[in-house]
Parts: C-alpha cells; structure tokens; sequence
C-alpha cells in the first residue's frame, strides 16, 4: 500500500497550491466528480478499499495497523485518493511520530489551546506519512475508572470534554480530517461488541451527546460510530443516532464511519440508518449493499447522500495544502518533542505535599524505586499504540537532570526490604508505581472475536488458506490456544498490593517519600498515601515523560495539573461496573456529581491539583444578574498569584440550581480557564457562560432554560471551600 497520495485529477486539478474554497466552489467540485461516478463506484466509496482477508491478516496476523494509513473510496480513475486513515490519540501510531501524553492527562492541563497546538502537529505529521484522516479525536465519557479505555479521553465531565475534543479537531484539521468517536456510549471495554447500553433521553443529551455536539459544532469532518448497542440497536445501525440526531438534529456535514471490522453487522439497517463509510474492509456491504439498492430495498438516494458526504470532505481537505510544507522531516521534530515535554509538564498532578517536601532540595543521593521508574510506559498497546523513536523514562529524565555529584541509585522495587533499606540510607526516595498496557487499554475477548465471525464473508478460492489460518487464530476450536490479550477494563481501582507494600515500606524507612503513579484514571489510594507525604499523578505521560518528571521533583517547573476525574475513596462511592455486562442503564450519575449528591467525600476532587505556590480569588462581578434566556452570562474576578514562584492555576465556574424544577447535580462545570501568573501578580479575569448552557433537556420540549434563581461558583476545584459565589436569576 502507498504511503503517499497525490490528489490530482480533474476536480482536484490545483487544490493543494490554491486558495481555500467557499463551500459553493466545494460543492461545485463535489458534484463535478459525482456525476461521473457509476454506481458500483459509488457503492465502493461505503467501504474500504482492503479485500477482507488480506486486510484481516495484514492487520491482526502481520501486525499492520500502524505501518500505513487504511484508505477507504479511492476512485484512481477519476483522481480521487480515497479517506486515507490512521489512528491516535496519543500521536499519529505510524513509525517515528511525536508520542504525547495519553489524552487523560491532557485533560489535566485543562489547556485547550496547547491540545490546538498538539492537534496542529499530529495533523502535520500525518499529512507528512500519506494521510488525510486521523482517527484519535476520543471523546467518550469515562463514567467509571475500571473503563479499560479511559486513558484515550479527557475526563468524566462533558464540558471540558467537549472543549478538549474541539481543540484537538481545530488543529488536526489545519492539515487533515479528524474523526470524533466512538459514538457513542462507548464506556466500557471487555464487553464493547456486546453490551446494550440502556438511557433515557435526559442523560443521553445532557452527559453522554453534548461532547460530540460540540465536535460537530467545531466542523469534525467524520464521527466513527461505537461497537455497542443503544437502546436496543447497534450503533453502527442505530438511525436515531446517526440520522435523527447526530445529522438532523445537530446539522452534520460530514460522513459516519464504522468502527473496524465489527462496527455494522446488517448491511441494510446500516444503510438506511445513516451509516457512510464501512471501515476498513470490503465487507458487509460488499456482500450485500447493490443488491439492495438493485431491489430498491435501500433507495439510491442514501448512496448518493453518502458519496457526496465523502467526496465534499475530501475535497474541503486537499485545498490549500502545499506538499512542499510536508515533508518528513516534520515527523518527530525538535518542535514537537518540546511539545510533548510541555504537555507532559502541565499534565502532572500534584494531589500532595506534606511539609513542602517538593521541589525536592539538597539531595545528595536520591532513591528511585519501582520497575516503571526504568521502562518506558506510555499506555495501550492496542490501536492508539504508538512507535515513538524513544521513550525518557523517570530514570533517564533524573539522571540527565541532577548533577553529577548528586548519586542516583535504582532498585526495581521487587524486594520491598531491599528497597527500604536503600530508601533508608538516602537523602529522599521516588516510588514510581502504577498501571501498563497490562493492566487497562484496547480488548477483543477471543468469545467475542470468535462469535463476531459470522459477519466475515466467504473467502475466495485463493483466499481460503489466509481464511483457516484466520479462523484458528480467533477459533473456537481446540487447536486454538491463542492467550487472552492484554489490556482490558481494570480488574484493580487500587494499586497492584505489591506496589502497596513497597510504597509502606519505603515511607517507614524514609519519611521523605514521594510516590509517582501512573494510569490512565482515577486509582484509590486509602490503603497508603496517609504515609507519604507527597504524592504525584503522571498519568501516562508520554516519550518526554521522565523529563517532565525530572522538571517537576527539582522545582524546574511549577505543578499545574488539576484532576480530570474525581479520585474516590472507596469503590462503593462509584456507579455499578460488570465488566461482562451485556446489559447497562446509564443515567445521570457519576463522578463528582454523583459523590457530592450522594454526600461522600473523595479522596481527591474533581479539578483538584497543588502547587509550589498559592494562589486567591477576589472580587467577583456579574455584569448582569438577570440574564435572559438567549443571553450571556459574563463574570469576572481577581485572580492573584501570593506565592514566591511562577505558575498556574484553573478558574473553575460551576453552577447550582437549587429550586429547579428537575433534580440536578448539586454544582456542575459550565466553564474554565487556565492562567499563569508571576509571584505577586494580579489578573482580572473575565468568563462568559450562554445561558442555553444551563439548559436540561426535557423529553417532551428538548434543551430548557429555567426561569429561576441559580448560584454561580468559582473554585479551584469542585469542593473548594474557598470559593466565591454570586446568585443571578434567569427570567
């Protein structure tokens, strides 16, 4: 398969050196090209251009799913290169590109403007590796921590989520298509082919949609539907989603695609319920979708709906785009490792720091313990894995940045008493703990895989030897022993107990202690961090990870992450999770909405995270207390930096509406905004909130102003008993 795409032809004659077009000029283009497509044509742009089988033992038996972008509706005789499609989050997967941070620890930064400029380099090293299609904008809703794949996204509330997957598009689509997925209610992993998720419309609009709203809202060129099943229907077949909602409702130009491989199953109900793109095999609809359209069972109108959608989108992405600015010296370059450092920097969580223990001072011989502080850990190792060309591990990151005389000694941890004594005899110790690959991430249970293979087609005659090497491989039969993957939903919400006690046993040698965790979501820490003093979340932080680490122990940057997810206590606080559930009802209880409503306190609350200095707020003003309904709410403070040290800190605007009419959580997020001050400086803040976004939705009326009296609160984190509140009424 080609890496490179030239898009030349007729209708793409001078796009890449031209001036961007107007949506009239895309659609002239557009249809230029369409009329000149047959129908078989047509109906081959609804699938990928891969023969199943050779695709299934390319991608699963060769491990190909990284080495080049899968093109779906290319038309070589008309110039048309086809979506050209690889995946992310975490950096373009192929060889060498930039590997950033897991999306959950951007969330941290609570930065949309560094996730733009994040996006603007993945979508530049794509374009530079042959792509025009970038699968990694993940915006589903972690709702429970155990979620195998929470990692891929940016926290348990819907606005930040939505704000982080806009800017994530925004600066992809400088240079690319973004895809927005998995839509939707995609929350848990071991189950995902299976589970029939169960919501009414309330959650369904308020919690689980608005993020994918917001995408669509950004322009998203294409939304990949989810594996499961909602309100009885799959999503990859599911009309009141992709047509009713997500194209009439919302108002979507783009095109839907499937999620690979098992994302449709009837070639007719995907059709007609808004379905555009099969990926990345001919499949289903190669089987099935002329005869339909032959016996007029799905109308030729639904085809050309889909060929337009795809055609205009990719039309609307080669425009512009000089190849000259897109060579591949851009892969990995110098600019975007500093990137990856920086977002790994302002991704760390300080969540304590007992004593002013950090920036550590005067070690002369530091401690560092823990298998993870000497092997590279950057998350999954399913389809958002990346090939980075190399990963700085905490070790690296510390002994590139501490003096020479400064004695750095390693111990895997494996021996709690080794380590402790070790611990011990240092002036300070680093316990870098957590999850891997191992634990959490991507998961086709072999039951799954092996009851999904109805869906596969009749392989050739020339294609029946991959065919049974195939079907060995997923079985069932009794020669098949292939072992149950990696990965999954997390069997754990605490600590693996070795790493628990190792970190008790270092923390009784050494009270100067500091535990470095990483994962990708909330992990229950009551069984220890009473006997640490300084504790740290990195999340999985990437390939400039251990020099973010490094930055942070030795005061070389201040700590401004701020938790994405609310850290519980106690695993009861959360909603129910059955990782082999086929069946769920989501509502709209979770995280820090369903702890606060619920009275149990976390360990850690939402958008919670320490600093090396401190920081007040003052002074806070409503420009109008009486909104009205299609108005703006617009607040402002003072925000001070009292400190001795440069940094960061989060404005978060929440609000409660304590006499609606409707039960609500008792505050939600409705708006942030990071902001860096030096020692002793003062900033006036200013946020404006619509009033359409304190809306619920009503099954009967829709989104729904109240009039009533409403509390506005601003915070450094959910449960700041600092923070500062104003009442405004909405007429």
């Amino acid at each position: 398969m080609e890496k490179k795409a030239k898009f030349h032809g007729p209708a793409f004659a001078g796009l890449e050196t031209a001036d961007r077009l107007s949506d009239q000029e895309i659609e002239a283009r557009a249809q230029e090209l369409f009329v000149q497509l047959t129908l078989d044509e047509k109906i081959k742009m609804m699938s990928g251009d891969v023969p199943f089988w050779l695709g299934m033992a390319d991608m699963i038996m060769g491990g190909g799913y990284a080495d080049h972008p899968w093109v779906a509706g290319a038309v070589p005789r008309l110039g048309i290169p086809g979506v050209r499609f690889a995946d992310g989050p975490r950096g373009v997967i192929m060889d060498g590109g930039t590997t950033f941070p897991a999306s959950i620890g951007r969330g941290a930064t609570f930065d949309p403007g560094l996730e733009e400029r994040i996006g603007d380099a993945i979508g530049r090293e794509l374009r530079a590796m042959g792509g025009n299609f970038f699968g990694g904008v993940c915006i589903n809703l972690p709702r429970h921590p155990a979620w195998g794949r929470a990692q891929e996204t940016y926290g348990e509330d819907p606005v930040p989520l939505g704000e982080f997957g806009a800017a994530l598009v925004r600066g992809v689509q400088k240079h690319v298509m973004a895809c927005a997925k998995h839509y939707a209610l995609n929350s848990m992993e071991n189950m995902r082919h299976r589970v029939d998720v169960t919501i009414a419309p309330r959650p369904l609009h308020e919690i689980y949609l608005r993020h994918f709203r917001r995408a669509v809202e950004e322009g998203v060129a294409s939304i990949m539907s989810a594996y499961n099943s909602v309100n009885g229907e799959w999503c990859g077949q599911n009309s009141i989603l992709l047509t009713e909602i997500l194209k009439q409702q919302w108002g979507f130009q783009g095109f839907v695609m499937t999620d690979f491989i098992f994302g449709m199953r009837d070639s007719k109900k995907a059709a007609l319920a808004g379905q555009d793109v099969e990926m990345p095999f001919s499949m289903i609809h190669n089987q099935h979708l002329k005869g339909l359209v032959e016996s007029g069972e799905v109308p030729i109108g639904r085809i050309d709906d889909a060929a337009l959608r795809v055609l205009r989108q990719q039309i609307r992405f080669a425009q512009g785009r000089d190849p000259q600015e897109y060579s591949l010296e851009t892969v990995g370059a110098e600019a975007h490792r500093k990137l990856a450092r920086e977002a790994a920097e302002k991704a760390i969580v300080l969540l304590k720091n007992e004593g002013a223990l950090l920036p550590l001072k005067k070690v002369k011989r530091l401690a560092l313990i823990g298998k993870l502080a000497a092997e590279p850990n950057t998350g999954d190792s399913g389809s958002s894995n990346t090939r980075p060309p190399y990963v700085v591990t905490p070790l690296q990151g510390l002994q590139e940045a501490l003096p020479e005389k400064t004695e750095i000694i390693y111990d895997d941890g494996s021996d709690p008493d080794r380590s402790a004594l070790i611990a011990r005899e240092s002036d300070a110790a680093v316990v870098v703990v957590g999850y891997t690959h191992l634990d959490e991430g991507e998961f086709t249970s072999p039951d799954s895989m092996a009851e999904l293979a109805k869906y596969f087609p009749p392989p050739t005659p020339e294609e029946i030897p991959i065919a049974q090497t195939m079907m060995a491989f997923f079985g069932p039969t009794k020669e098949n022993t292939h072992p149950v993957p990696p990965g999954g939903d997390r069997k754990l919400l605490t600590l693996h107990p070795e790493d628990e006690t190792l970190i008790r046993a270092v923390a009784a040698s050494n009270p100067r202690t500091v535990v470095a965790m990483m994962g990708g979501s909330a992990i229950i820490t009551e069984n220890w961090r009473g006997k640490v003093p300084a504790i740290l979340m990195l999340w999985y932080p990437g390939m400039e990870g251990g020099h973010a680490l490094a930055d942070i122990l030795l005061g070389k940057v201040n700590p401004s992450g701020r938790l994405p997810c609310v850290f519980a206590a106690r695993s009861e606080d959360l909603p129910s999770f059955d990782m082999n559930a086929k069946a769920i009802t989501y509502d709209l209880w979770h995280g820090y909405r369903k702890l606060e409503r619920e009275g149990n306190a976390p360990a850690f609350p939402y958008g919670f995270g320490l600093s090396y200095t401190t920081f007040e707020y003052t002074n806070l003003r409503l420009s109008n207390a009486s909104p009205g309904a299609n108005g703006t709410l617009t607040a402002t403070l003072d925000v001070a930096n009292s400190g001795a040290a440069a940094g960061d800190t989060v404005v978060q605007v929440y609000v409660a509406v304590p006499a609606s009419r409707v039960e609500r959580a008792p505050k939600e997020l409705k708006a942030f905004q990071r902001v860096s001050l030096k020692p002793g400086e003062t900033r006036t803040i200013r946020v404006d909130i619509p009033v359409k976004d304190l809306a619920y939705y009503d099954e009967q009326s829709g989104w729904t102003v109240e009039p009533t009296r409403y509390t506005l609160i601003v915070g450094q984190h959910s449960l700041d008993d600092r923070a500062l509140r104003a009442e405004f009424t909405i007429a």
